[in-house]
């Protein structure tokens, strides 16, 4: 169906080189889109997603930085748009996760997390609105995770929770400041997902109690945030601004 082609557009994801990003990157060059993938420098896999993408006869270049660095994003945005096009689609998947007890967190490591999780996605948005805005047009979605909505049971992330909240708050509030000039803003919340931080032996048994807590009784696949981004980017949302799509398999309805 049309109304979930990106044929003919040009998508920026960042946090390309793993994980959510890369397969959402691949999955919107699925879905006909052109690909500026962007990540650090030391990502092992940014120059693999560019030439997965380029082997289904996409248009896909690597870009380099930290999120944290709004230069860094400009540049970037600038580089996709001489390279691939003008841009009208943008994922911002980068990411950390950790733990540690509340009381004894260094404040390096909770200034760490917001910078990353949550500057790191302001920043982002940022950039991209700059050559959306004057356009009228455009879709922007942000990657959350139900620990913005829910406190995930065991975990000691209040440092990461905080960050995912204020994730899906910023969307909703630069969808909200964006909603006349023809910028969509949308979030996507995930559930627990097999990505590699996930698939660790030493944190298996840590997974079958995130799968017991799961209604559908396991986590997700990589694969299943694909269709959620392709849609919210896509013209089948084009009245989904403010959005914060949970996909979970159920989980904060326990």
């Amino acid at each position: 169906m049309n109304l979930f082609s990106l044929e003919g557009k040009t998508a920026f994801v960042t946090g390309a080189g793993s994980g959510i990003g890369q397969r959402i990157a691949l999955g919107l060059a699925e879905a006909g889109a052109s690909v500026g993938c962007f990540d650090l420098p030391s990502s092992k896999g940014l120059a693999g997603t560019v030439d997965r993408i380029k082997g289904l006869g996409r248009g896909a270049i690597a870009l380099t930085g930290d999120v944290t660095q709004a230069a860094d994003l400009q540049r970037a945005v600038d580089g996709v748009e001489r390279g691939l096009g003008p841009l009208s689609v943008a994922v911002n998947c980068a990411g950390i996760a950790n733990a540690a007890p509340a009381e004894a967190m260094p404040l390096e490591q909770w200034q760490r997390m917001l910078d990353i999780n949550l500057t790191g996605i302001f920043l982002s948005c940022q950039a991209e609105a700059r050559v959306m805005l004057p356009r009228k047009a455009g879709s922007i979605v942000n990657i959350a995770s139900m620990s913005g909505v829910i406190v995930n049971r065991g975990l000691l992330q209040a440092h990461y929770n905080t960050s995912k909240a204020g994730v899906i708050h910023l969307s909703k509030s630069l969808a909200m400041e964006w909603s006349d000039r023809g910028v969509r803003v949308n979030s996507i919340s995930p559930g627990y997902t097999a990505t590699p931080m996930n698939v660790r032996p030493e944190v298996a048994e840590q997974v079958k109690r995130f799968e017991a807590d799961t209604p559908l009784g396991r986590m997700a696949t990589v694969d299943e945030l694909v269709g959620p981004a392709i849609f919210l980017s896509s013209p089948a949302a084009s009245f989904c601004t403010g959005v914060d799509l949970i996909v979970d398999g159920g989980f904060v309805c326990w």
